[in-house]
């Protein structure tokens, strides 16, 4: 069978066994187990264990589980409400001051905690009823509260760019700092849109300020800076040539953990043991996929799909961005229905080769995917933040929250056509701190 015919179908049959309801990581072994016997026999699967756990061979993995620790000690305490009441205070001069606050809370809860709908739970059980009750439009109470929690994988320290990082042997430090200037802009441009949404509802009046004394702006900066801290050393240790990212990883958990217990009074052996029972589960989930991606990506190898694919791309005479259009298209599609982790460890290692010859930068295109997964998280049918939303305002209707969002997903459209105008935006950063890439 032709490879390209026979990569076809296994696309068309990989789809249909997602969408049966199995895992992600039980049905990339399935399909791969299945292709692999049909065209190489039985005496293909003695294969399979040693693929399986060769990919979690990888000492970088172990950054994976520390991140996810992190974020979950931040998530079981208050410090989503207690970063949303701080900036709240110290930007409520500013006009449109709390929904500037929200999203800023969003972008730096989700940095914390590297969960969308953690982020989205943290800040929007805070932010939304005091939106609404200033008489802030509820499309964008929740549309900016969804669209926030979507920045958890693109400001560092993001799982998703390590995910990135080992399915492409790219160096996980340079794809950390590409997350920042983009992660930034996302932030401007969700924040101008809140602010014309609201003053075109009519309800400009809520854009003017609420004061708050400066005793009131200090008292609460106690709960908040501890936990800024650990973000910033981390990123020191990393860059600074002190740690490995694994190391980092590790003590940054410990960090947050021990101020999570001495912060926010976190005793009780059955909190801590939560967050450690919480953090194994998501952690094995993503390492299981990652083994089962290994497995997937060596069928695709082995029956010469990879290749073909790639060899035919090169040889199609179209424009290179024609060419990146179609992939963001893939990319849109697939993050409509499948998690970031999985889209990642699925798609690129297949994409790599094809955009690297089209002559795109990979770190620039680790942003450009990662934003498409973003659009993935507030778009339909599952859009994940949708539902949380729904959940935490269940007044709102889901049809309000979607209509909501879709500003956002155009900032986010937007987003990817100012990084392919100037793509210095992605790869400025880790030129300068970690020198010109070789």
């Amino acid at each position: 069978m032709d490879p390209l015919v026979l990569g076809g179908l296994v696309a068309v049959i990989t789809i249909v066994v997602l969408f049966s309801g199995v895992s992600v990581a039980l049905g990339l072994l399935i399909v791969s187990a299945g292709f692999l016997v049909f065209f190489d026999g039985a005496r293909s699967l003695e294969l399979m264990p040693e693929i399986l756990f060769g990919k979690l061979d990888n000492f970088a993995l172990l950054s994976i589980p520390m991140f996810i620790i992190m974020g979950a000690s931040i998530a079981s305490t208050r410090a989503g409400a207690d970063l949303y009441e701080a900036l709240e205070r110290w930007l409520t001069r500013i006009p449109g001051g709390l929904v500037i606050s929200n999203l800023g809370a969003c972008a730096l809860f989700a940095a914390m905690s590297g969960s969308s709908p953690a982020t989205c739970a943290a800040i929007g059980k805070m932010g939304i009823p005091e939106m609404r009750k200033r008489g802030y439009p509820d499309g964008v109470a929740a549309g900016s509260i969804a669209a926030g929690g979507t920045l958890g994988i693109l400001i560092p320290p993001s799982v998703t760019m390590i995910v990135y990082g080992i399915a492409t042997e790219t160096s996980i430090g340079r794809l950390f700092l590409a997350g920042v200037i983009p992660g930034f802009m996302l932030v401007g441009l969700f924040m101008a849109w809140s602010i014309y949404a609201t003053w075109r509802s009519g309800n400009a009046q809520v854009l003017s300020r609420t004061d708050y004394s400066w005793k009131q702006k200090f008292e609460i900066l106690p709960r908040v800076l501890p936990f800024l801290a650990i973000i910033l050393g981390v990123l020191y240790a990393m860059y600074g040539g002190v740690a490995t990212p694994s190391e980092t990883a590790a003590v940054g958990a410990l960090l947050t953990l021990v101020i999570a217990v001495l912060i926010y009074k976190m005793w009780s052996p059955r909190a801590i043991w939560a967050v450690l029972r919480d953090s194994t589960r998501e952690s094995v989930m993503i390492l299981f996929i990652i083994a089962a991606a290994g497995v997937f990506s060596y069928m695709l190898s082995s029956l010469f799909i990879t290749q073909s694919i790639a060899e035919w791309i090169g040889t199609l005479d179209v424009n290179r961005w024609v060419l990146m259009a179609a992939i963001n298209v893939f990319l849109l599609i697939a993050g409509f229905f499948l998690p970031p982790v999985a889209v990642i460890l699925m798609a690129a290692p297949i994409l790599l080769p094809i955009i690297t010859t089209a002559g795109f930068d990979p770190i620039w295109f680790a942003v450009v995917l990662t934003i498409n997964m973003e659009i993935g998280l507030i778009s339909p049918p599952v859009g994940l933040n949708l539902y949380v939303i729904n959940g935490i305002a269940p007044d709102i209707k889901l049809k309000t929250i979607l209509m909501g969002s879709l500003p956002y997903v155009a900032c986010m459209v937007l987003a990817i056509i100012i990084l392919s105008i100037f793509p210095g935006l992605a790869t400025w950063l880790p030129d300068v701190v970690m020198g010109g890439a070789t």
